[in-house]
């Protein structure tokens, strides 16, 4: 009976033992929950922060083409408004992007260095000039200002010009102008850098010497002109090198463009000669020769005029002048 009693008791402490050291771990639980609970909510938002900055940039980052680069420009006009360490500091953008940056910076802020740039870039006054008159001069264009009026201001009648040199015929032997001789090997100076189809007859020319023979079977025209023969093709007359060795003078030895109406050279030079005379261009006499004087006065027109300095009668010259 007594060892039954001693028994319970004994089973009754251990309860209590178990009971104890649970109900202290149930404690010790609670007081380190609010703990792990600010722990949590703390890495929670600082998780949170990051995922926030990182989704701020992934759109820019990720889709769309070219979206990293417009990124770099954003950032370097950023750079421009705020000119502070940190923006300086952000200099990482690619070339291109900082340049597209510094041009639109430049055109909505003419600073003082939107303004140097701006003067930088721009051409000067001669150098604009300059490419104007050589893509006029490489076109064979129209002149630049109307072809028959001259630098003193007069116009002149191109019709009644024409009217007077009809019946036009050239000097023989004239004493004041001396004849050029035949050289096999002569090509005419500057032609290479004439360009454009008005100037391909200037560019291939060569002269050659035949009898009569041969240019009588090869041009339908072969003419005695100021005491040279010519012969006529495709608008132009050429020296007749070889034709009559006792009438070869030429006053100059290239082709002489005068139009498909096949007029005598003699009297388109006549015709040139007085519009240029009245222009204020020409000085000398209207003898009919290209003359020193006169492919002067041709050289003085086609630069004011903005075409290639030919100094010869070439076809974008002599529509210029209206009397192609």
């Amino acid at each position: 009976m007594l060892g039954a009693i001693a028994m319970a008791q004994q089973n009754e402490e251990q309860q209590k033992e178990k009971k104890g050291k649970k109900s202290q771990q149930t404690s010790q639980a609670q007081k380190a929950q609010p703990q792990a609970t600010a722990a949590g909510a703390q890495a929670g938002t600082k998780r949170g922060k990051g995922a926030a900055k990182h989704e701020e940039h992934a759109p820019t980052m990720a889709n769309t083409p070219g979206a990293a680069e417009s990124a770099n420009v954003n950032a370097a006009q950023e750079r421009g408004k705020h000119k502070g360490k940190g923006g300086e500091h952000a200099q990482t953008a690619s070339p291109a992007a900082t340049e597209n940056a510094n041009v639109q910076e430049g055109g909505k802020h003419k600073g003082k260095r939107g303004e140097a740039a701006m003067k930088q870039g721009s051409p000067s006054p001669a150098a604009t000039a300059g490419t104007s008159a050589a893509v006029s001069g490489a076109a064979g264009a129209k002149p630049t200002k109307a072809g028959n009026v001259g630098k003193n201001g007069k116009q002149v009648n191109v019709q009644q010009i024409k009217g007077q040199h009809t019946n036009f015929h050239a000097q023989a032997h004239p004493q004041n102008i001396k004849s050029v001789t035949y050289n096999q090997n002569y090509r005419i100076v500057g032609a290479e850098r004439w360009q454009g189809p008005q100037y391909e007859v200037f560019r291939s020319y060569q002269p050659g010497w035949h009898d009569s023979g041969w240019y009588r079977s090869n041009f339908s025209r072969v003419e005695l002109i100021g005491g040279g023969y010519y012969y006529f093709n495709n608008g132009y007359w050429y020296p007749a090198w070889g034709y009559d060795q006792g009438a070869q003078y030429y006053a100059y030895d290239g082709p002489i463009y005068v139009g498909q109406r096949a007029e005598p050279p003699d009297q388109v030079i006549a015709d040139v000669q007085s519009a240029l005379k009245d222009m204020g261009y020409y000085t000398g006499d209207v003898d009919g020769l290209l003359g020193p004087l006169t492919r002067e006065a041709l050289t003085a027109y086609q630069g004011d005029h903005g075409l290639y300095t030919t100094a010869v009668i070439d076809e974008p010259t002599l529509d210029a002048l209206g009397m192609s």
